[in-house]
């Protein structure tokens, strides 16, 4: 299994090197278990899928707490064919067959319900993959039926979902989509975008 992301963080800042460099310190307690490159584009970060989602939650939620205009965007894959595995990726977790869909759904609600306030509100908007498999509009709704019962749901837009709410929920609620829907061994990806500080109105 591969699992990783590449990420863009952009404060809407004259001082965005500061903000992004004093963010960087976020990510501290997880480069043990993460590969990370970086370029003049963007950050990869491989790693099981937990890792990957708490990092990008603690660096994101690090620089807009300055309360500057912060954005993350996130292109996140797992399993994709044209990638080898990665023994920093195994994970029980995308381990055995797909389990009944209101089960997945029940076990991402309560992964949620569980997850810890960060005080940071924000806003973000997703879409979803599943890649190669012929149910996957099924999976698609199931995630989407998903989302609506998670607490941060806004509204469904054109090619994606928003949600609105604290960045811990938020990040939970996108990790569980990743790692519940779709085959557990199969290609899934999410392009996802993080808002926060926005000036723009509701």
């Amino acid at each position: 299994m591969f699992s990783g992301a590449q990420i863009s963080l952009y404060p809407m800042s004259d001082d965005f090197i500061g903000v992004i460099m004093n963010a960087l310190s976020a990510l501290d307690p997880y480069r043990d278990r993460l590969r990370i490159e970086t370029d003049d584009v963007s950050t990869l970060l491989v790693g099981t899928p937990d890792v990957l989602f708490a990092a990008m939650r603690d660096l994101f939620v690090a620089a807009a707490k300055t309360g500057t205009h912060t954005v993350l965007h996130a292109t996140i894959s797992r399993g994709c064919p044209g990638e080898p595995d990665d023994p920093i990726c195994q994970t029980p977790a995308l381990g055995g067959p797909l389990s009944p869909l209101a089960e997945r759904k029940q076990q991402a609600l309560a992964a949620v319900a569980q997850t810890p306030v960060s005080g940071q509100p924000t806003a973000a908007q997703f879409s979803l993959y599943t890649l190669g498999i012929d149910q996957h509009m099924d999976e698609i709704y199931g995630c989407i039926d998903f989302i609506k019962s998670s607490g941060v749901f806004d509204r469904s837009k054109n090619f994606c979902t928003k949600l609105r709410g604290d960045a811990g929920a938020i990040f939970a609620t996108v990790h569980e989509a990743f790692v519940r829907f779709g085959p557990p061994a199969g290609h899934v990806t999410i392009d996802l975008t993080v808002s926060a500080n926005s000036p723009t109105p509701l």
